[in-house]
């Protein structure tokens, strides 16, 4: 679901406070990348991570030889208008 998309209750999706610091986060990096760690050092939540995938935001990008469980995302264009309407 893209920003100004209706849910299923006809109300447009919005990021939530935790989904807009995660997506902020991607705005400055390479290929709009999205961290697996937040400021502090915690692991974003995979709920998180995967509501925003849900809602079109963000979207798989590669996956980690290293640590297969861990899901590598990036921005997707309606991700970078959430942030910027955020």
């Amino acid at each position: 679901m893209a920003v100004g998309a209706k849910n299923e209750c006809g109300v447009a999706a919005r990021p939530s406070k935790a989904q807009l610091a995660y997506l902020r986060r991607g705005m400055d990096q390479p290929g709009g990348k999205l961290p697996l760690f937040d400021a502090h050092g915690q692991r974003i939540s995979e709920r998180t991570v995967m509501s925003c995938i849900d809602h079109g935001w963000a979207e798989p990008w590669f996956n980690n030889p290293l640590k297969p469980d861990w899901l590598v995302c990036k921005l997707t264009p309606a991700g970078r208008a959430a942030v910027e309407l955020g």
